[in-house]
């Protein structure tokens, strides 16, 4: 019997995460403040982040050491497996050899308790008791009430997007099991939400209104400290335990990628996987790394790379990133983690420097990818991590036709358990593609903030 999962001990969790500030630094300074458009210090930020958060967010030393405690947290689900795609190889017919990493193994079922364990360590010993957070389909959301479950005394508030708080009830469930406020965004719980609710008492919500949410109760209490579950550095920077995992686990089987595939939203889940490859990138020996998202919130594809902010209203500081616009209210698709105007800036700056690709996919070829994976091999996947499976089988039929033997690695970034009612409508046909009309776009954009000079270079 051919071996298809390839798994690593306990020990072998690593020590320290991957920088990748150290090799791209003018990917560091991305941050402006809201109101001033000045240049953001980090002083600036400790009214909403951990002060051991807000070094990391500004560091360009290559690698940080992970505590113990967090490491013993880790130890719950981590190393996750490596699993060679043996049946979709063979249901495809191609010659490409397959692999995935699951992140679906942790206790939330997705990659996002990597940092959410992190972020409430760091809040924990700064002597913050409670933490306000946003979360779009879920997972970022389930994944920080969990984390502060595991650590006694740390209270947890989650603005969920309105639209997945309607699609999927149990990812609230289980937020409120692991002992988590949990209100559907926008809320009456603020005065952003407050006054989205009256501007359109309907309104299915945005992962920036979300944010803007999250942010002002953390900026009201003193107690209360902001958590976000992607796009900034020192996010990312605790995701890399993905990407440090598999390269160990690929060189175990004597694999040398030639193509790294992850979804795409805010960037943490593909910045994971890729990052600790990015300097065989530079140095003209490493994989190609793709992002893929979807077509109804193309961020990568058909954003643009200018200073935006990180939220809806202008609370969060201005990053310099592929956004549609902090005003941009996405469609209701089923992928709710991949509904974010903008992308993390350090992603944003390997794409605008063309060492990553991106692609868009539809929503019904996503899940059709879905469906094949799970028919295949047996795992129901999130939406968010069909779009990356959906670009590995297009790499894969591609070999078919040239008769290449790539390696394809891709990360499936959570299961989909708590997302079988969409899966239900796919299957009865009741769910659309959606294309995001060119006037929509170039409206949204239209309400950027004043570009600092160096936005033109």
């Amino acid at each position: 019997m051919q071996e298809h999962r390839i798994l690593l001990p306990t020990a072998e969790i690593p020590h320290a995460w991957y920088n990748l500030s150290a090799e791209i630094p003018e990917g560091v300074d991305a941050y402006r403040h809201p109101g001033t458009g000045e240049a953001l210090a980090p002083d600036d930020l400790r009214p909403l982040f951990a002060p051991a958060l807000i070094e990391q967010e500004f560091s360009i030393e290559k690698w940080i050491a992970i505590p113990d405690p967090v490491r013993e947290m880790l130890s719950l689900w981590r190393p996750t497996p490596l699993i060679r795609a043996l049946s979709l190889e063979k249901h495809l017919g191609t010659p490409a050899r397959i692999y995935y990493k699951n992140e679906a193994v942790s206790p939330a079922g997705s990659h996002k308790p990597n940092t959410a364990v992190a972020q409430a360590y760091y809040n924990k010993i700064a002597g913050i008791t409670r933490l306000a957070t946003e979360t779009g389909a879920g997972q970022w959301g389930s994944s920080l009430a969990f984390a502060c479950s595991l650590l006694e005394g740390l209270a947890c508030k989650v603005y969920m997007v309105r639209v997945s708080y309607e699609q999927k009830p149990y990812r609230r469930s289980l937020m409120q099991l692991w002992g988590a406020d949990v209100v559907a965004s926008p809320s009456p719980d603020t005065a952003t939400g407050r006054a989205a609710l009256e501007k359109d008492p309907e309104s299915s919500g945005s992962l920036g209104l979300a944010i803007s949410e999250a942010v002002e109760d953390a900026a009201s209490h003193d107690d209360t400290n902001y958590t976000l579950g992607s796009v900034l550095n020192h996010v990312v920077l605790h995701q890399s335990v993905i990407g440090l995992e598999t390269q160990k686990q690929l060189k175990l089987v004597d694999e040398t990628p030639d193509v790294i595939i992850g979804c795409a939203g805010g960037g943490s889940n593909l910045a994971g996987l890729v990052f600790p490859f990015v300097e065989q990138v530079m140095a003209g020996r490493g994989p190609r790394l793709v992002a893929v998202e979807p077509s109804a919130c193309p961020t990568l594809t058909r954003g643009k790379y200018v200073y935006d902010y990180g939220d809806a209203i202008g609370l969060a500081p201005m990053t310099r990133m592929y956004s549609l616009g902090h005003g941009f209210m996405p469609a209701g698709i089923h992928a709710g983690g991949l509904r974010y105007h903008g992308m993390s800036p350090l992603v944003s700056a390997l794409r605008h420097r063309g060492l990553l690709e991106a692609v868009a996919v539809q929503q019904l070829d996503a899940f059709a990818s879905a469906v094949l994976f799970a028919r295949t091999e047996g795992i129901c996947p999130a939406p968010e991590a069909s779009h990356a499976i959906h670009a590995a089988i297009a790499e894969a039929n591609r070999c078919k036709d040239t008769g290449e033997q790539k390696c394809i690695v891709f990360g499936l970034s959570g299961h989909g358990h708590f997302d079988l009612g969409s899966y239900d409508r796919y299957l009865k046909g009741e769910i659309d593609n959606f294309d995001l009309p060119q006037q929509t776009l170039d409206t949204a954009l239209a309400d950027l903030p004043a570009q600092p000079a160096e936005a033109a270079t």
